[in-house]
């Protein structure tokens, strides 16, 4: 089959592919972090936004190629998550700003798109890294130009992108020493090799074997439950079940031991309590969308399988009169707008309490997320809109979230400021550092240096055997992470924690912060405050419940 033109259409059905290819393999991808922490996601970031952009490609159909691609741009910068999810935005960003002006392209178009997607990648990271996503895109977009010298076919030259973007990939660990060490290809790589392959077998008129079925997502289906259309129609009184409840449940090996789970029993079960019931699970993780009466029971039966995460219960009734009274014409004047207040903090946090304690330190607005799920582009300007100040200052508390935080700083009017905190310890130590009556510039420059005054500590559990750092690690070991870097692995939790403690902490130690997560228990909390008392005395010990999920203890040290 060959191919001289590519119109809108056909594109967007790249795209599609392109999205449910990466969609399928996206656990593959998580799989492919170097670290063995049980919150590798680049494979759920590069997901999350590239559907995003496909979502919006899907609305913008049409014979235009540009506008079509177009689209495609603004979805994925709106969803992107995670430096990989930002740097494939970013691929995309200059790849449509080349044709945005064209109805359809040829082969030598085609093959310059790819080539000015590196461009504006690269320039987008401050400190590109060869051995990742950057250098797989670049060596196929280089092997795609000089296909397009010798064929005007498409097809021909979409394979060439693919062939070289494949060998590349399998050169990242040779231009990645840590890949190697590991024995692992770069994880946006082979996210960026899925999409590709997506597009070359839409072009050749191929469905991959292993595409699903266009089944909706979990909150497409919430979405779908909640469609505003017709809550105008109905009575706040007559609302039967009023708590939308949204939770997921952690399986855990020793409750399902007594409690074998499966999925239609599970939603037999729950149904019981409520309606608009949705579940959907996979082999470590359960989805739960119900609406009920009875919140706390369906929480209760939940945890007969497993832990707790991200629950969000919602008063209906509540919604649904705000709802209706936005639906009805005022009849009064409009309110003026509120006043912009000179500072407003927003930071990002994984945990209830972590959240409370940056609430109680000055944050106004707190982002939910973390390593296990990194906020959107579009989540951070949302949050900037809120927030409603002349002068934003963002902690992304993430090495993985400062690009979308400083992309969506690009994207809004106010004066954003982002300050390059990679951990919940730095992102509290530069909110202590901020003072409301100081400059902006004093304030910025006050708080970047104090992120280098606190040391991380981080207790969490290996999920695959690995070696790395110079450990033997095991699959259920659990490792003692310092700033980035294993220190530790052990067998028992408690013992992991001392360790890591003991490396750490230095006759200069002054304060130690813990915060203690969902899989510390209280006895193991008594216990290593005792040792850390007995073992520092000279620093002062402070411990704070941060319900944290996959990371039984983050230690502040100052």
């Amino acid at each position: 089959m060959s191919i001289k033109t590519l119109d809108g259409k056909r594109f967007a059905e790249m795209v599609i592919q392109g999205a449910n290819h990466l969609s399928v393999n996206a656990k593959m991808v998580d799989a492919l972090n170097v670290f063995p922490v049980p919150d590798g996601d680049t494979g759920t970031n590069m997901n999350l936004s590239m559907t995003s952009g496909a979502k919006e490609v899907r609305n913008n159909v049409q014979e235009h190629i540009g506008k079509v691609g177009s689209a495609l741009a603004k979805g994925l910068l709106m969803g992107a998550r995670g430096n990989s999810g930002v740097i494939l935005s970013q691929l995309f960003r200059g790849f449509a700003k080349s044709i945005e002006q064209k109805s359809s392209i040829n082969s030598k178009e085609f093959a310059a798109a790819f080539e000015a997607g590196v461009e504006t990648a690269y320039k987008a990271v401050m400190k590109p890294v060869e051995g990742t996503i950057l250098t797989v895109a670049k060596d196929a977009a280089k092997k795609g130009l000089a296909a397009a010298k010798n064929t005007d076919d498409i097809v021909k030259v979409m394979e060439e992108i693919v062939k070289e973007a494949k060998a590349s990939l399998n050169r990242t660990p040779e231009l990645l020493p840590v890949l190697k060490e590991v024995g692992v290809v770069d994880s946006g790589g082979q996210g960026l090799v899925l999409v590709y392959e997506g597009f070359l077998a839409e072009l050749k008129g191929e469905k991959l074997s292993d595409v699903p079925s266009s089944l909706p997502s979990m909150d497409e289906l919430v979405s779908a439950e909640h469609h505003k259309s017709v809550q105008g129609h109905i009575n706040t009184e007559d609302i039967e079940f009023g708590y939308c409840t949204e939770f997921m449940v952690k399986l855990e090996k020793d409750k399902l031991a007594n409690n074998p789970f499966n999925e239609d029993t599970f939603r037999q079960d729950l149904s019981q309590y409520g309606d608009s019931l949705l579940v959907i699970s996979d082999e470590e993780i359960v989805k739960v969308h119900i609406h009920s009466e009875q919140p706390g029971e369906c929480l209760n039966y939940g945890q007969k399988y497993g832990s707790l995460i991200k629950i969000k219960i919602e008063n209906m009734r509540e919604q649904h009169s705000s709802i209706v009274e936005a639906q009805t014409p005022l009849q009064t004047e409009t309110k003026a707008p509120k006043k912009k207040e000179e500072y407003g903090i927003i930071t990002v946090a994984m945990g209830e309490g972590i959240a409370e304690l940056f609430k109680s330190i000055g944050a106004k607005a707190v982002i939910e997320g973390g390593q296990t799920m990194n906020p959107s582009t579009e989540d951070f300007v949302k949050a900037i809109k809120e927030v409603n100040a002349k002068n934003i200052i963002i902690l992304p508390n993430n090495k993985n979230i400062i690009m979308a935080a400083q992309q969506a700083a690009e994207l809004v009017e106010e004066n954003v400021i982002v300050i390059p905190s990679k951990t919940v310890p730095q992102g509290m130590t530069a909110l202590l550092a901020f003072n409301p009556a100081a400059a902006v510039e004093d304030n910025e420059a006050n708080m970047v240096r104090a992120l280098d005054t606190v040391k991380t500590g981080q207790i969490t559990f290996a999920v695959r055997d690995t070696n790395i750092d110079g450990l033997e690690i095991e699959n259920g070991d659990f490792m003692g992470i310092a700033d980035g870097k294993i220190k530790v692995k052990n067998k028992d939790k408690l013992q992991a924690a001392k360790q890591l403690l003991d490396e750490m902490m230095t006759d200069d130690s002054e304060i130690l912060t813990i915060l203690y997560g969902e899989d510390a228990t209280e006895e193991e909390v008594e216990e290593l405050v005792a040792y850390c008392e007995e073992k520092f005395e000279d620093a002062e010990v402070e411990v704070h419940n941060g319900k944290q999920p996959l990371y039984a203890f983050i230690f502040s040290i100052e």
